[in-house]
């Protein structure tokens, strides 16, 4: 499936629920099926900056596309990490560098987050790209 396929689907997903309660249920739901990081992957280098709970995201580049993982410390913010992991994951630099993740503003999710919640979303999205511009140097 391409990233806008993906973000159509999620966007198919959530308009099933009528309330926020139940979105946020959901995205309980999506966080607590992330496969957890090694101890040893929460660390500095891979915390997001910017969040007011703890994101740690983990990269790895291998054949050419770059394989993400991720967890956080709390439960909305984490099946917000299990959202954008499955827009993102899989996919070359140059696909995510081209494709706008405009799933999160067609959601609603921005303004439904609270705004260190939403400022830490973008910070996890700043990160994802700037992942993308530095494994796009590997492979030109």
């Amino acid at each position: 499936m391409t990233i806008e396929e993906i973000q159509q689907e999620i966007i198919d997903e959530f308009s099933m629920y009528d309330d926020w309660m139940d979105k946020y249920g959901y995205l309980i739901e999506l966080g607590n099926e992330l496969e957890p990081l090694d101890a040893k992957e929460k660390n500095d280098q891979n915390l997001i900056k910017g969040c007011q709970s703890r994101v740690w995201l983990v990269a790895d580049f291998v054949d050419g596309k770059i394989i993400f993982r991720g967890e956080s410390d709390a439960v909305i913010v984490k099946g917000l990490v299990a959202l954008l992991l499955r827009v993102v994951s899989g996919r070359t630099p140059k696909e995510l560098m081209e494709n706008n993740l405009h799933f999160i503003d067609d959601l609603g999710l921005k303004q439904h987050l609270s705004p260190t919640r939403s400022n830490g979303l973008v910070a996890m999205i700043k990160q994802i790209r700037l992942y993308a511009v530095a494994y796009s140097r590997m492979v030109d």
